[in-house]
């Protein structure tokens, strides 16, 4: 098992920073690592996310929704071909501050692979940090609107 976590800052309510992250149609717009998606944040739904990580070449995935509670927390989970082979656990947590929200993006990879990908999932943090500070730049513009 291996776990990758990155947090930020953004002055925006909960509520406000969840609607940007289930507008999985949205991303287009501000997300320049998962620039193309689809599905509902709903318990039990598959998701289609198109992944373009910084380095290497654009990947669709397709997690299950885990858990969704509006406001607080997103986790879904993916699997590369079957599980037990590579399997993310993706998640956002947010949590209401006197300033907006502190959101943590983090991830749980597990596996037999998971030794073998390290540089991969050293890639996947700085990712997870340039999508926090898109999200932060798209959300914060739109609360001044």
């Amino acid at each position: 098992m291996r776990q990758i976590s990155t947090s930020i800052e953004i002055h925006a309510s909960p509520q406000h920073v969840w609607a940007v992250l289930v507008d999985f149609a949205g991303y287009k717009g501000w997300n320049p690592f998962i620039r193309e998606g689809s599905g509902q944040a709903t318990v039990g739904n598959t998701l289609t996310l198109r992944m373009h990580p910084e380095s290497g070449k654009p990947m669709t995935f397709r997690p299950k929704v885990v858990a969704a509670e509006p406001g607080r927390a997103l986790r879904w989970i993916g699997h590369l071909i079957v599980p037990g082979i590579f399997d993310g656990t993706h998640e956002f947590i947010l949590t209401a501050t006197d300033n907006g929200t502190h959101l943590v993006q983090g991830e749980t990879f597990n596996g037999f692979l998971v030794p073998f990908v390290g540089k991969m999932i050293a890639g996947t943090e700085r990712n997870f940090v340039r999508m926090n500070e898109a999200l932060k730049k798209h959300v914060e513009g739109q609360e001044l609107l």
